[in-house]
């Protein structure tokens, strides 16, 4: 298995799952999905087993048996080994430890916001304020729940830090909306009363 399937980012997920408790890759699939945008994006079956199969020959996790449910077929269990238990904590160490520039879709359609021309980018700015504020006030309704229902805090700290960070985006794309609309924010060529924004 080549080394590179355990430098893939569901790694983490998964020793964190297996933590949790044994489950089969259908399983971790499915937890994966339900529980993160971005690994219900990036996981695909192939890539979870491979990456499974990699961890099983670095001794990080090993089998406990079959399981069947129902007339399903029956489906390979896995367990958290004390090796993996150790590369667990140590990427988590490592990753809390280190920021990481971490390049997202919108970072790289922003560095080109100056093709769309002021009106535009104000437009399209404020469509995505709109929707960051509609799935934070979802987000938050299901942290609020999860809480009143007894879920420890620590268990739902990753709720909170995405919480954070669709605030700041929020934050920030008002104050460029304003910037842009005040011409504080000028596009080449042009002035702000030339191309207004409003």
């Amino acid at each position: 298995m080549p080394r590179r399937a355990l430098d893939n980012p569901i790694v983490l997920a998964v020793l964190g799952l297996l933590l949790e408790q044994r489950m089969h890759p259908y399983q971790m699939l499915h937890e994966l999905q339900e529980r993160s945008d971005s690994h219900a994006a990036a996981v695909t079956r192939g890539t979870l087993y491979n990456t499974v199969a990699a961890m099983t020959e670095a001794g990080w996790v090993a089998t406990q048996g079959q399981e069947r449910s129902g007339n399903r077929p029956e489906r390979t269990v896995y367990e958290l080994t004390p090796a993996g238990h150790e590369e667990l904590v140590r990427r988590l160490d490592s990753q809390i430890r280190n920021p990481q520039r971490e390049f997202s879709a919108f970072l790289g359609a922003v560095t080109y916001l100056g093709a769309l021309g002021p009106r535009e980018a104000v437009e399209a700015l404020t469509e995505r304020a709109g929707h960051l504020q509609q799935r934070t006030a979802a987000d938050e309704r299901r942290l609020a729940d999860a809480l009143a229902a007894g879920v420890p805090r620590l268990h739902v700290i990753e709720a909170e830090y995405a919480l954070s960070l669709a605030r700041a985006e929020t934050a920030w794309i008002d104050a460029v909306i304003e910037d842009i609309r005040t011409g504080s924010l000028a596009w080449p060529g042009t002035t702000a009363a030339a191309h207004p924004a409003n």
